[in-house]
Order: C-alpha cells, then structure tokens, then sequence
C-alpha cells in the first residue's frame, strides 16, 4: 500500500510538472524563428483537422464506455492524448516559422471570435492537469476518482478541441 501511495505521489508531482512546463515551452517557443525555414503555410488546416478528430474520438471514447467497452474506451482516448500531443507539436512548428495571423474581422464577429480564442486558449491550458490525472486514474483502475475527474475534463478537453478547430475556420481567409 504505502508502494502505491509513493508512485501516485510521483506521478501527481509529474502531472504538475508537465502542467506548468508545457504551456511555458509553449510561450517561449513562439518567440522562437527558425531561420531558413519557410513559412509552413499547409500546417494550419492540419492541425485544425487534427482537433477535428480529437474531438471526434473523444464523443466516440464517451459512448464507448457508456456501451461498457473499456478497451475500446482506453484505446480511443489514448488516441485523443496522441492526437492533442501531435497537434501541440505541429502548432509550435508553423508558429516558429510563421508570424501569427492577424484577424480581419470587423464588428459583433470580431467578438465573437476573440471570446472562442481566448478561451480556447485558456482552457487548453486548464486542461492539461485534468486530461493527466483523469487518464492517471483510468490506467492505475481508480475508476471511481476517473469517473468523477472525467465529468469535468470531458467537456474541457472537448469545447478545447471544437473551438480549435472554430478558430481555424474563423481565421483562415486571413492567412
């Protein structure tokens, strides 16, 4: 028992670490140009699909385990954290070789648009935590604290996935 406790302890501290480390490496990455590489003009419609399938295999991860298929429930949310992983690494690379996009809108749309920015931005930050511990609990079979975590990361992880792919609609005639 005190064996358990000393490696949820662990993975608990990791989960902050990586929580606070990701969005940092983030921030200081897109002050980041690598020279001599051009602007990736192709990757934004691909990590916008990217978030397209991850919020397509969350809501098919959820009804998975509402029909009481566990493995298929594991496997499509490890797919979602691979998913939201590779669109991570694909946003960094456009932004450290393309200046960012600025939004032509006018009006209520500009509004609009920035409140889905900022709090997709935002949640996806929050998310991160919760997306961790929640996925902890399920692996470790702590199904009763995953269930419980997953009722608040579900809807995170998942207006975080829509929005972004609502952003990228929003601003692609602008790029």
């Amino acid at each position: 028992m005190k064996n358990i406790i000393l490696n949820e302890k662990k993975y608990n501290r990791l989960v902050w670490i990586l929580s606070i480390v990701i969005p940092i490496a983030v921030a200081a990455l897109f002050g980041i140009r690598i020279p001599g590489v051009e602007r990736l003009g192709f990757l934004p419609p691909i990590y916008a699909g990217i978030n397209a399938l991850t919020a397509l295999a969350l809501v098919i991860a959820v009804i998975q385990i509402k029909k009481g298929n566990r493995k298929n429930h594991e496997n499509l949310m490890k797919f979602a954290i691979l998913l939201s992983t590779l669109f991570l690494v694909l946003y960094v690379v456009y932004h450290m070789t393309s200046d960012s996009t600025k939004f032509g809108g006018e009006g209520m749309v500009k509004y609009v648009y920035y409140f889905v920015l900022i709090t997709h931005i935002l949640l996806s930050i929050l998310v991160i935590p919760f997306v961790l511990f929640t996925y902890l609990r399920g692996i470790s079979g702590q199904f009763e604290q995953h269930k419980r975590l997953a009722r608040y990361t579900f809807p995170l992880w998942l207006y975080v996935a829509v929005t972004g792919v609502v952003v990228y609609f929003m601003i692609s005639p602008y790029y």
